[in-house]
């Protein structure tokens, strides 16, 4: 069963910055409000200093977009506003036309666990421009945040492999939305299982959890916490050995675990949650083996990260369970991503398609023009470039493609490659029209997925670069484009 989109409150069409709904009641005002237009969804820098990023959040997206309107009490709300004069902020003409709004656009994006670069589209919305307009914030609300977190998660998940990540960082998220959106992220992005109950339930995913400090300081002795734990939690039976001293708390649980094999309760893990994890998992390990416990795994927690446990696998560490909260769950070393929302065509007041562009002194903040589509091109099992085109004006046989941000950078088209458009269409005039997978499905994509590259790619510091590119039309024509704006 493929949970349901879960919703706190019955709208969330506020979820949005006023300015947003400021410029709608301008095109309202002017009549644009109907007019076509295109924008695309993207990122432009490489989170957490990697070269990639998976792709979550669409499903809330296509929820929020089919459920999207206005209540009454967000039309009162609205109305309350004032401006700097005192008057009301929204016309009531405006006010009722949002009272009646229902989103008519088409949204074609990455299927959710795709793996996605810098300045490529993500998503890309058509449709009448007040609306289009109105999707900027949730989108990128929506977007961002959990694909960062899958990203952070999948870096995890590869330091750890082939060891299981539990997400572990419900208490340390930002709040409750920002907790569920972070178990959801993490479970796409690689990890096993999450301590997060309401998460757990909302979409589907395994529960893991031990016991804290606490419970061994509720008892007189480590020994009694950790047989109460067995005789009341028999079918998970994992012991918190730190809270005193690891070593001495090792040997104690494994004195209990020797007697409690005889009631036919069996020792799970040790969890370990400080101290030099290195050193003492391995002592641990070389206790339980000559217990005859080779089956108990190790586990470690505390504020841990990629390199972390890529360091302490590189240091010997006995570790073959690994709980993730902090790091992952807030992104701490990169706590945003970068996405934006741009508009790219438009219609005119005669009813033909422009491109459009936003430039700036920096070349890296220029957008690109038209309805854009990419294509990824496949070479033995592995994916080589992708190659970014316009769709406006139709597809046009791609020879070359060219680095928009270093141009002495291309690649030569190779038209007898497998590839394939990564924008999927997902909704038609406001409906969803694609069958949005179960999230384990989606779990699974994002490993098939990361597994196509490289590794050289997937390093985590200093990847090699993977070749993304627009067609060489469309590169001429936003130079073109950029000109033109400039001679203004």
């Amino acid at each position: 069963m493929n949970p349901q989109f879960h919703q706190q409150t019955p709208s969330l069409a506020l979820l949005t910055d006023l300015y947003q709904l400021i410029m709608a009641q301008g095109y309202w005002r002017l009549k644009m409000a109907d007019r076509g237009s295109c924008f695309h969804l993207f990122f432009r820098r490489k989170p957490f200093q990697g070269s990639y990023a998976i792709v979550a959040g669409i499903e809330p997206i296509l929820r929020f977009i089919e459920s999207f309107h206005y209540t009454s009490s967000d039309i009162e709300y609205l109305a309350s506003l004032p401006d700097q004069d005192g008057k009301p902020l929204f016309d009531q003409g405006f006010l009722k036309y949002l009272s009646q709004l229902k989103i008519r656009c088409d949204v074609e994006t990455m299927e959710e666990g795709s793996i996605a670069f810098p300045y490529e589209p993500l998503v890309r919305v058509k449709g009448p421009l007040l609306q289009a307009q109105l999707l900027e914030t949730p989108l990128l609300n929506l977007f961002n945040f959990q694909t960062l977190i899958a990203t952070k998660a999948a870096r995890i998940c590869q330091a750890a492999s082939p060891d299981q990540v539990i997400e572990f960082g419900v208490r340390r998220a930002q709040g409750i939305d920002g907790a569920l959106s972070a178990t959801r992220a993490a479970y796409i992005g690689g990890c096993f299982s999450t301590s997060n109950v309401l998460g757990g339930k909302l979409f589907g995913i395994p529960v893991s959890g031990t016991q804290a400090h606490s419970w061994v300081m509720a008892h007189e002795t480590e020994e009694e916490a950790f047989e109460n734990f067995a005789k009341t939690t028999p079918g998970n039976c994992a012991f918190l050995i730190d809270t005193y001293n690891s070593m001495n708390g090792a040997k104690k649980a494994i004195e209990v675990a020797k007697k409690i094999k005889k009631q036919g309760i069996n020792l799970i893990a040790l969890r370990i949650d400080s101290g030099d994890l290195a050193a003492l998992s391995s002592k641990i390990r070389k206790l339980l083996d000559e217990a005859g416990m080779e089956t108990v795994k190790i586990m470690a927690t505390n504020e841990l990260d990629e390199f972390i446990i890529r360091d302490l696998k590189q240091q010997g560490a006995k570790i073959n369970l690994w709980g993730v909260g902090t790091h992952l769950v807030t992104g701490k070393d990169q706590p945003a991503l970068d996405g934006v929302y741009k508009l790219a065509a438009i219609q005119n007041g005669q009813g033909k398609w422009e491109p459009t562009l936003k430039i700036s002194e920096s070349l890296s903040k220029i957008t690109d023009p038209g309805m854009l589509q990419v294509s990824r091109f496949e070479q033995q099992g592995r994916y080589v470039y992708d190659v970014v085109y316009d769709d406006m004006h139709g597809k046009e046989e791609i020879s070359r493609a060219i680095d928009p941000i270093d141009p002495s950078k291309e690649q030569q088209i190779d038209h007898q490659l497998m590839h394939h458009k990564l924008l999927i269409p997902m909704i038609e005039k406001g409906k969803i029209i694609y069958s949005c997978p179960s999230l384990q499905k989606v779990r699974e994509r994002a490993a098939k997925e990361l597994g196509k590259f490289d590794p050289s790619i997937l390093r985590f510091l200093y990847p090699s670069p993977y070749f993304v590119g627009l067609e060489e039309s469309l590169y001429q024509k936003k130079l073109a484009l950029i000109a033109k704006i400039r001679r203004k």
